[in-house]
């Protein structure tokens, strides 16, 4: 053990990062037998199974869309298409309750033809033509996919189109004949991050290793992508430098050559008609005038271009509110925010005398409401959803350009669990360095103490919202649990600054703000310590492996989903080099103590109290390693703790690639925490 408590042996455990490694998977296979030998059999864990499964299954369901011209497109499973199709409608069919849907593509039928396990990763459409599109499959849900050029027209794929083989691609249509590629093209064309590094634009009936450079980045950056706009009257393209996570240099491509955009390394932009628009990560002064981190900024992009630097702030956050994103119409601006974790939308427009916003129409009180779709080359309609903790989720559709029609509402989602008497209440708590930090409960009104669920993640400047959850309805709150959700730091509830107090050396903030909450869940009375559960994926999960080892007093049971947990070498497993910036470099001296001081793998002690732990992963899952949760379960086995592993082999980073897996994983996740918190 080192002098702060880390166990800084030789790794006994690194053979488990062989992802396909026959002893490795061996090790897991018999780690899921005994797992399902455990939970998988009783009563309860196949009611909550066939529950959640009727749920993600259910044809109620509102099926999600994107406009594509005169289509609505969308992607669909079920119990009778688990790998599922792909599908479009109109809008006249999309508003009666039957809609007739046009068969695109069956990823069942194409992977019992071709003899893989097929998982759906998206497609982009041609514009303006719309008869083309390039999709993307994956091999059991991994981040690396194929990409095939699909006719929209015949239904089928282009003989001898535009073909990728799996890797992390990039791709963007420049016109019918020509594609940007960022992708594998061979040794010394990836970065250390497992990205691609090098992006060309491709020509039609041309092989690959003819494609033209646009741009090479360096090894160590994150990735490099480029983008074309088809809007008409305003077609460019562009290139983007990620050279950390949060910075980045902004090209335009113009005659040929490539122009640097001028603004901050750490500043997102997007590039809209006549407009760029411009998000801050931090203090920005310019002509005299300093905007803060988290403003959303616009200019007339050819003035910029030329020096000028007329900028207009479209919003500036103050205490209480962050920015949350926007989305363009073809004339107007969308721009979504967040007041205390609470969303609000607003339209800004371009007028003579400058820009003015107003409310957006058919946003609901109270819930969340998120812009799920524009169609910003050809018209001003834009589709919203709204939900909340117990509310189901709401379609509705508006047009920015008929101000003289209301909004409407397509569909609405049934409620899968009786929220009758389940409120929702926002509550603060006090973190060690005074910070007050916001957290949502929603239980049943009257509950006594009684099984509680917490969930955080802290991380990325991702934003933990309102969200109705079947899943979490049916599982726990309909059984009479409390859920709880955590807004701690690292996130981006509050802007950049929210984000930035936990980055790298200043990590255990965010920690100490879980804590904080999970304390405040028992002084309030709301829930004891034993039948205090957590949850978090990912980032989410590295909250877990940290509050296993650092505060296991605090609670009864925990979860990890696909988590990090040897910090210590994230930065050599997949794409953890490109999170650097986010947690620090486990080969600085001064980053690397302070990770070794906190990484779970390293501080598990065999002397330790802990509460019984369960963890989740996949051995697709080419963004976080399998390794993590492998040897952290592993050196537990070894020391004799409570704690249980299951390792799904298909599903990529979400540990299920259908929803049967993913009820599954979910009914033995529900039935560790009630076995261990105790059910009624």
């Amino acid at each position: 053990m080192s002098s702060d408590g880390a166990d800084e042996r030789p790794d006994p455990y690194r053979w488990l990062e062989d992802v396909d490694g026959l002893a490795a998977l061996a090790w897991a296979r018999e780690r899921n037998t005994e797992t399902e030998a455990l939970l998988a059999g009783s009563p309860r864990f196949e009611a909550l199974y066939g529950e959640l499964r009727e749920v993600l299954d259910s044809e109620d369901r509102i099926p999600s869309v994107v406009r594509r011209g005169e289509w609505l497109y969308n992607f669909w499973q079920d119990a009778e298409q688990p790998r599922g199709v792909w599908r479009r409608t109109t809008l006249a069919q999309y508003r009666t309750s039957d809609p007739q849907w046009e068969l695109l593509l069956d990823v069942d039928q194409l992977a019992e033809a071709e003899g893989e396990n097929w998982v759906w990763q998206g497609a982009a459409v041609l514009h303006p033509t719309l008869d083309r599109a390039l999709v993307e499959l994956s091999r059991g849900g991994a981040d690396a996919a194929l990409v095939r050029e699909f006719d929209l027209e015949r239904r089928e794929f282009v003989p001898d189109g535009f073909t990728l083989l799996e890797a992390k691609t990039e791709v963007a249509w420049i016109d019918r004949d020509q594609i940007f590629v960022a992708t594998d093209f061979g040794p010394g064309t990836l970065t250390s991050s497992g990205y691609a590094r090098v992006v060309k634009r491709w020509q039609r009936g041309t092989p690959l290793t003819e494609a033209v450079t646009v741009f090479e980045g360096d090894a160590d950056d994150v990735l490099v992508s480029a983008w074309h706009d088809p809007t008409e009257g305003f077609e460019r393209s562009g290139v983007s430098r990620r050279i950390g996570f949060f910075t980045s240099e902004e090209y335009l491509v113009r005659d040929g050559e490539l122009t640097r955009l001028d603004v901050p390394g750490d500043a997102d932009i997007d590039v809209h008609r006549e407009w760029l628009l411009i998000r801050t990560r931090s203090p920005w002064a310019v002509d005299g005038r300093e905007y803060p981190a988290g403003a959303l900024l616009v200019a007339n992009l050819d003035d910029f271009l030329a020096g000028a630097r007329e900028l207009t702030a479209l919003f500036e956050p103050d205490a209480s509110s962050a920015l949350g994103y926007h989305a363009a119409t073809r004339h107007h601006l969308i721009v979504q925010s967040l007041v205390d974790v609470r969303s609000r939308l607003e339209v800004h427009s371009q007028a003579e005398d400058g820009w003015r916003h107003r409310p957006l129409p058919g946003v609901p009180d109270g819930g969340y409401t998120d812009v799920v779709d524009t169609d910003p080359y050809a018209s001003d309609e834009y589709f919203l959803q709204f939900s909340g903790f117990t509310e189901p989720n709401t379609l509705r559709r508006g047009d920015l350009g008929r101000d003289d029609e209301p909004v409407e509402t397509l569909k609405r989602e049934p409620a899968f669990f009786d929220a009758a008497g389940i409120e929702v209440q926002q509550l603060f708590a006090v973190s060690a360095d005074g910070t007050r930090v916001p957290y949502f409960v929603v239980r049943r009104e009257g509950t006594e103490p009684g099984p509680t669920l917490l969930t955080g993640y802290g991380g990325f400047e991702i934003a933990l919202t309102e969200a109705y959850s079947g899943i979490t309805g049916r599982g726990w709150l309909a059984r009479g649990g409390t859920f709880v959700q955590a807004n701690i730091r690292g996130g981006g509830e509050y802007g950049p600054a929210w984000h930035q107090a936990g980055l790298k050396t200043n990590r255990l903030r965010i920690y100490e703000d879980f804590a904080a909450v999970a304390a405040d869940l028992v002084e309030r009375g709301i829930t004891t310590r034993e039948r205090l559960g957590i949850r978090g994926g990912s980032n989410g999960g590295l909250l877990m492996g940290v509050m296993l080892t650092r505060y296991p007093e605090l609670f009864g049971a925990v979860v990890g989903e696909v988590p990090l947990l040897d910090m210590l070498r994230y930065h050599q497993l997949l794409a953890g080099a490109s999170w650097i910036a986010e947690y620090g470099d486990p080969d600085d001296p001064v980053e690397g103590r302070y990770l070794r001081g906190y990484s779970p793998y390293q501080n598990i002690r065999a002397d330790g109290l802990y509460p019984p732990a369960l963890f989740v992963t996949s051995t697709r899952d080419d963004r976080v390693h399998p390794g993590h949760a492998r040897k952290m379960v592993a050196r537990m086995r070894e020391y004799g703790l409570d704690v249980h592993y299951y390792e799904n082999i298909e599903g990529g980073h979400g540990a299920a690639a259908n929803n049967e897996q993913r009820a599954y994983k979910s009914a033995l996740i529900f039935e560790f925490l009630w076995r261990v918190l105790g059910a009624s």
